[in-house]
């Protein structure tokens, strides 16, 4: 990947104080903001700026960061495999904001400039956001629908910034992937003198389930048996997001061993499906009473088997 300088990008010195860094973002996201700059390249360095100051305003950040080493801009790297786990490089321009006083931010944005923005003919697309969403496995197996409520720093034709609230419903459809990052068209911020609102990004992830795990469509659930079922073979249920389903467990099934369950994972947008791994676990009882005491003397007392005959 191309590496990105972020102390380069807020013209301040890699010994930069908080303060430095914070006074340096203040001034290049107001030269840069796409409702005030005339520079074709102004959202695009908007949302650089941004992006480096939520990586430099956080220690944790901060120090990830400058653990890569110093590289030239756009220069190749192979960063660490880490890299990027804490980092927030898809940066939502509302958290870019969030320890900035958005007074005192456009506080020289005076009534002159006001006017001419006013006056400018050329039509200014809305700001672009990011959103988190987390959902059930239940619900994207079916789809569902989510309630969106958020409010985002917008100022008006006077000047002043307030935060709008914005609420709508946004329809999550079957076959959303764990990671999925969805395209909201015009749900982001207002668009100026015509043009376009801007979009919102919806990264959706799945929240942890009791019984399931997600790799890709798949799933993979821990199925426990007792040492006789595992030895003579049984047949049992489990359970499914749908229904529970009959899995047949071969006599002399082995701790570990994974099973599959046929288009019993989660669904694909092409209505297909994944699968389902059972995983056997073989779990001894808690508690022996007389009887299994007895029968499982019994067996050890006639059975000639011999786990370990291969350390001899």
């Amino acid at each position: 990947m191309k590496f990105k300088d972020y102390y380069a990008v807020l013209g301040v010195a890699r010994t930069a104080t908080l303060d430095e860094i914070k006074k340096s973002y203040k001034k290049l996201a107001h030269q840069y903001h796409p409702d005030i700059s005339k520079e074709p390249q102004a959202e695009e360095k908007f949302k650089e700026v941004g992006e480096a100051y939520a990586t430099l305003k956080d220690k944790e950040k901060r120090a990830e960061f400058d653990a890569l080493g110093k590289h030239n801009s756009g220069e190749e790297f192979r960063p660490p495999p880490n890299w990027g786990v804490n980092q927030n490089q898809s940066y939502s321009q509302q958290n870019a904001f969030d320890d900035i006083d958005l007074a005192d931010f456009f506080a020289n944005f005076s009534s002159g400039n006001r006017h001419n923005q006013q006056s400018r003919s050329s039509a200014i697309s809305g700001q672009d956001y990011e959103l988190s969403a987390a959902i059930t496995l239940e619900e994207a197996y079916v789809g569902t629908t989510l309630d969106l409520n958020f409010s985002v720093p917008e100022h008006d034709n006077q000047g002043q910034i307030k935060q709008v609230p914005h609420s709508f419903k946004a329809r999550i459809p079957q076959g959303v992937s764990n990671g999925t990052k969805m395209l909201l068209r015009g749900k982001g911020g207002k668009g100026f003198n015509g043009g376009l609102n801007g979009n919102l990004y919806l990264n959706i992830s799945f929240k942890p389930h009791a019984l399931f795990r997600v790799v890709d469509h798949d799933l993979f659930i821990d199925v426990p048996i007792t040492p006789w079922e595992a030895a003579l073979g049984a047949t049992i249920q489990v359970p499914t997001l749908e229904n529970a389903v009959n899995l047949k467990i071969p006599a002399g099934s082995k701790s570990g061993q994974k099973m599959r369950i046929a288009k019993r994972g989660m669904p694909k947008q092409n209505k297909e499906h994944g699968d389902l791994f059972a995983q056997i676990q073989i779990v001894l009882p808690p508690n022996l009473n007389e009887r299994e005491k007895a029968l499982l003397t019994e067996l050890a007392n006639a059975s000639t088997f011999n786990p370990r005959a291969h350390f001899s």
